[in-house]
Parts: C-alpha cells; structure tokens; sequence
C-alpha cells in the first residue's frame, strides 16, 4: 500500500484551522484558562510514567479538534499500519522502514520480502549480549592479556550520535568501561581520544554499514596505524582481539583485519538516524550491559505500542507533532526549543537535530513536486537550568514565536532531594512565566515599591514587561531509566513519522547529505592532485588559498 498523496493545504481541515488561526491569534491562553477550569485536564495525556501536558498552547477545542480532522484527512491510521507493517515507504530507496521491528517482541510477526525479519533480529541480540558480556566480565582480553578498559565508537551521523547521547544519558547506570566516541574527521579530534588510550586494554567498534563512509574509515584507518605502532609491540593478528565492526560489508571488514566473528550486521530497512537500537547500539551494552540496553529496546516498544495502538486525541506522538504543524504552518514560528531538565539529557537536543531535521527538511513532496507551505523546524536546545542563562531572553521577551518543550523527571538518580526540589521549581516556574508574562501593571507595582521616582518608573517600566503567552509542552517523567529513555526517543520517532505523513514528503530518505560528500571526493582530489577542477570563483578563491 503506498502512502497517500495529499497536500495538506487542500484539505476540508486545513482551511478549518487557517479560519481557526485567524479567530484566536490574539487569544491569551490564560484567559483560556480562566474560561475554562478544566482546561488543564483536557488538555493532558498520561500513559503510564508519563504525563503530557499541553494546555499551555495557542489551541482552543476547536483547533484541536481540525488537527485531528487534518490528520484523518491525510489518511494518518493507514500509514502508520503501513509503517509498522514493513511496507516500503521510504519510496525513493525502495525500503521499509522498520526500525520499529528492532524493539518488537519475540513471539511478533514482521515481514520483509515475505520472510519474518524477527527471529534474525533476535539473534542478532543474543550475539551482542554474548559479546558484550565476553567483555565486561572481562573474560574475552587484549593482546597481551589484560581485560579492556576502554571502547573507543568509530562512526559519524546515525552510528555516532545515537550511541553517544544514549551512552550519556545512562551515564549512572555505566559499568567500569570508560566510552569514547570519534566521529568527526578532524584529526585533532581522534589524535586528542587516542593520547588517552593503552592500545592494550583498548576496544574499537567500527560502526559503517558500507564500511566506505569516508569520515569513519580515515580515523579507523588511522587509529589502525596507531595500534600497530612498533613501541606496543603489536601484530596484524591482534587487530582481531581489539576491533569489533558494525557492518554489512564482510569483504572491506576481512581486509582490514576483523574478526568475523566480531562482526555485528545492519539491515537496509533501518535509517542511519534510527539505527541505535540495533546492532549500531554495541557501544550502549558495552557501556550499561546488555539487560540495560534491552529495558532501553522495551520502553521504545512500549511507545509503539501506545503509537499503534491509541485513539490519535491521546496519543502523545500524534498530538505533539500536530502542534507543531500549528505553529510551524500557521503561526509561521520556525523553530522548536527542547529544555531536558537534566544534565544527563545534554546530548538529546543534538542527537533530535539530526532525526528531526534530515527527515523533514524536505521542498518536494511525495509526488515529485515542489512544496508550497513550509516543512521542517529548526531543533536547538540545551539542559536547564544551563539554557535559562543562555537563550531563554529570547523565548521570554524576544520577537519570535518559538514553542519549547520541556522534559523532567519527579525522582533524582542520586537522590538529592534538595536539588531537585530546587532544579524542578525552575522546570515548573519556566513554564508558568512563559505563558503569564508579567503584565504592565504588575511591573508598576514592583517598581512602586521599590521606592523609585517616577522618572526612574517611567524609564524602566517598558524594558520589565513580559508578554507571556509562550506556548510550551510540559513532558514529566517518574524516573530517567533506560526504559523510559527508550520510549521518550521513540516517541520523537514517531512524532517525526507524523510530520512527514501530513506534509506529504518522504520522511526516510536524506539525498541533500549526498552532494556535499560526492563534491567534498572532488575538492580531495583535487587537493591531492595539485590541480584546479573547475570551480566557482569563490570556491576556486578558498581552495588556492588553503594550498599555499
């Protein structure tokens, strides 16, 4: 079944909600609630350990009622049971889209090519709890003998960025094994990791599914040359005892001397930038162990289930993407803020970046054709209560409609009770300023009581008002555990699922990424070569000055 074609823009809904928008742009949400003392129950969804809450938003009944109406409209249920089936939705490669299946259960029944892909994955697993726990035991050892200390992850986009916020948000459930991640091909970076390593106790995991990205394979390459330095004694047969590969590649992974039996594989149906709960993830159950990293697979499947399975007016994926297309396509706001209230989360907003935006930065729409509304939003975001020092001028009293998320939970890992009463004050505080603002009046009062002449009142009056009627969406979680961290990343999974269906654009392809590497081979050659290729004269400009 392929997806619907639609363009949003021509449907029943969407008009709808341009009247809609144009009847409540200049609604204060607070006067929302005060019409309506329910308004905040309404307006939540729980599931479990989650409480979603999105009140504070821009929307009456009736918005939300259209948003529900555009998704019907563009056929939303049918293209979630084609997702979760295995169809090729991701047209333009040919391929399913089924990193979903990486976290279904056992006894589940998934089909690719007329084959259950199931019981392969489920083998795949077991073969990373072996290996994992081979080398957290420290049964399986190094060249000379002594058990690993370290794992150094060679990837960059999907085999890097997911691996590593997963491994720093887990961070208080990590075993001995100090984690590593190298990615860019900067090489200062890998020359930085490497001057901390002992080649004896040291594991590398190569994580590329051609094993031809040239990024991770310059600093494989180079972090290979490295281990067979002379001073450490080491032989080309002891690559097999310190490198691991994630690939599907087994010709390049032989020649650069890996074990096949160190060899973890990928499948074309899961995209880079979702590819962490599969064998990609080796460096979490390195890091957290592999019991670990299958409570990370439940939650994930738990958000499925809930995704799958739950009418669209309380399903979380649903709703929060919905609200995004509110805002991005009739507010015409064009960014979204995510506030993790935890430092543990530092990761998140980065590793959001590259799902949500090389999915949906997309111009033609499933036909072929030139886009006439606006797809995508830009993430950006950073932990509180660090962003509140930073950016959050902009959000309280700057010009732009920018929508934020904000992330916490009720219970401390470590238990410091204080703390977090202190850190969830400001989680809670943020939002309520945002959508309350500080009226003149309020402001007038303040400075009164201050003492202040009335020249002094005069002139700071206008610079301490706060407009409020910030939309924000409140995400309170019990407890930050591999499971829960599970089911919040599948829940932007499959908000950016939503996205893509309603802006009819493919969401699983990325051929923007291409150019720049197929121009950047060009440039190296001719960087190598010596010689000039035909350039513009800008680039030509900077290419000549960078070789003199």
């Amino acid at each position: 079944m392929a997806l619907q074609n639609t363009n949003p823009t021509t449907t029943a809904a969407w008009q709808k909600l341009k009247e809609n928008y144009n009847n409540t742009k200049d609604l204060k949400v607070k006067d929302l609630f005060k019409d309506d003392e329910n308004r905040a129950k309404k307006l939540t969804i729980e599931d479990k350990d989650f409480l979603f809450d999105y009140s504070k938003h821009r929307i009456t009944e009736d918005t939300v009622k259209h948003l529900l109406e555009l998704a019907n409209e563009v056929n939303l249920k049918d293209a979630i049971k084609s997702y979760f089936k295995g169809e090729p939705i991701n047209q333009t490669e040919g391929r399913a889209v089924l990193h979903t299946a990486l976290r279904a259960k056992e006894s589940d029944s998934v089909l690719v090519d007329g084959e259950n892909i199931i019981p392969e994955i489920y083998a795949v697993k077991e073969k990373i709890k072996n290996y994992t726990e081979r080398i957290i035991s420290g049964e399986s050892k190094g060249y000379t003998g002594k058990s690993f200390t370290d794992v150094v992850n060679i990837g960059i986009g999907g085999s890097d960025l997911g691996p590593a916020m997963v491994v720093e948000s887990l961070k208080f459930y990590k075993n001995h094994l100090k984690m590593h991640f190298v990615s860019n091909v900067d090489g200062d970076h890998v020359r930085e990791i490497l001057k901390e390593l002992n080649p004896e106790t040291t594991l590398f995991v190569v994580v590329s599914k051609t094993f031809t990205t040239q990024e991770t394979l310059s600093n494989a390459t180079t972090i290979k040359k490295w281990f067979l330095n002379p001073e450490f004694k080491t032989k080309e047969s002891d690559i097999a005892l310190h490198f691991a590969a994630v690939s599907t590649n087994a010709t390049k992974i032989a020649e650069f001397g890996i074990d096949a039996n160190n060899v973890f594989p990928m499948w074309d149906w899961v995209g880079g930038r979702f590819s962490l709960w599969s064998a990609v993830g080796l460096s979490i159950a390195l890091s957290v162990g592999f019991a670990n990293f299958d409570s990370l697979l439940m939650g994930a499947n738990e958000m499925d289930e809930h995704f799958k399975n739950t009418e669209f007016s309380e399903n979380i994926p649903v709703i929060s993407a919905l609200l995004t297309i509110w805002y991005n396509n009739f507010y015409n706001a064009e960014t979204e803020a995510i506030i993790p209230y935890s430092q543990y989360l530092s990761r998140f907003s980065a590793y959001l970046q590259q799902g949500i935006m090389e999915s949906n930065g997309k111009s033609v729409d499933r036909n072929g054709e030139p886009v006439t509304y606006q797809t995508g939003t830009i993430i950006w975001g950073e932990p509180g209560t660090n962003s509140q020092h930073a950016f959050f001028q902009l959000i309280h009293q700057g010009t732009k409609v920018i929508p934020a998320e904000f992330i916490g939970f009720k219970e401390s890992l470590y238990g410091d009770q204080d703390h977090q009463n202190k850190l969830m004050a400001n989680f809670i505080a943020q939002t309520e300023a945002l959508l309350n603002g500080k009226s003149k009046e309020d402001v007038l009062s303040e400075l009164k009581a201050k003492e202040l002449s009335e020249e002094e009142i005069k002139k700071l009056l206008p610079f301490k008002v706060f407009e409020g009627n910030k939309p924000t969406t409140t995400l309170l979680i019990n407890k930050l555990t591999p499971k829960s961290l599970g089911k919040l990343i599948a829940l932007y999974e499959h908000k950016i699922f939503v996205q893509g269906i309603i802006w009819n654009i493919f969401s699983y392809d990325q051929w923007g990424v291409e150019l720049g590497k197929q121009l950047a081979n060009n440039i190296l050659k001719d960087i190598n070569a010596d010689k000039n290729e035909k350039h513009d004269p800008s680039t030509l400009q900077i290419l000549q000055n960078f070789k003199k």
